[in-house]
């Protein structure tokens, strides 16, 4: 019958009381949970370890999962949204093109939307859980998308591009007004260094990426770090543990 609230400023109230540790433990192990606002069961050692006798915690979100917007209907954006939903996340397609952007090309999506990205963007709701990735790959949609994007207080922005797109793009972004700790937001070229090629590599080296600016992790191979396997990436975003 006891609950530990969490709070969207990562402070608490309440707790287990069988020892200090398990309430700090509950909450981190809770927070891939929470963050994609599922309900589920964790079992967590008494003294907040995975070892010893068990605690079952059920850990009840209260908010709905957090949403990925991807702009661009193009073939790379129908790998993404697939590795989003299997993440867990709210997808939306966004194009300003009609006869890209349908459901027939994009059945997985949860949304589809025919509108310029940026008019979009601006209308709908975001919060620090949201990521933006834009495949439009094109400066007409690019530059006033990621003009806004960079200001909202969002988890993650990236954009697709070779390496000389984005020094453009960058230039571009700094004659439209976007200030450099703006820009150092930007994850371009979108991803991490996989190797890959095919859509579907190309999504999973967006999605890893997106996990690793989530949880604060570095990206790099576990293989001979010294590292924690499991970070904690700051704050919990969310909002109950009962």
């Amino acid at each position: 019958g006891r609950a530990l609230l969490v709070r969207p400023d990562g402070s608490s109230y309440g707790g287990f009381g069988a020892h200090p540790e398990l309430d700090r433990t509950v909450a981190a192990e809770a927070r891939a949970l929470l963050d994609a606002g599922r309900t589920g069961t964790l079992e967590i050692g008494a003294r907040g370890s995975r070892c010893g006798a068990p605690v079952t915690v059920l850990v009840e979100s209260s908010v709905p999962p957090p949403r990925m917007i991807v702009f661009g209907a193009i073939d790379f954006a129908a790998a993404l949204v697939r590795a989003g939903k299997f993440l867990g996340y709210h997808v939306t397609v966004c194009d300003a093109r009609p006869v890209f952007a349908t459901r027939a090309r994009f059945p997985e999506a949860d949304e589809i939307v025919v509108e310029w990205p940026h008019t979009y963007l601006e209308r709908t709701a975001t919060d620090g859980r949201t990521v933006l990735c834009v495949l439009t790959h094109d400066a007409k949609f690019d530059i006033p998308l990621l003009r806004v994007a960079l200001r909202l207080p969002v988890a993650y922005v990236g954009a697709m591009g070779s390496r000389r797109t984005h020094l453009d793009r960058a230039r571009r972004l700094r004659e439209a007004g976007v200030t450099e700790p703006e820009l150092a937001r930007l994850r371009s070229p979108i991803g991490l260094d996989l190797g890959a090629r095919t859509p579907e590599e190309t999504a999973l080296s967006i999605a890893a990426q997106i996990v690793a600016e989530r949880r604060g992790g570095s990206g790099r191979a576990l293989t001979g770090g010294h590292t924690p396997i499991h970070h904690d990436a700051g704050q919990a975003r969310i909002d109950s543990v009962a």
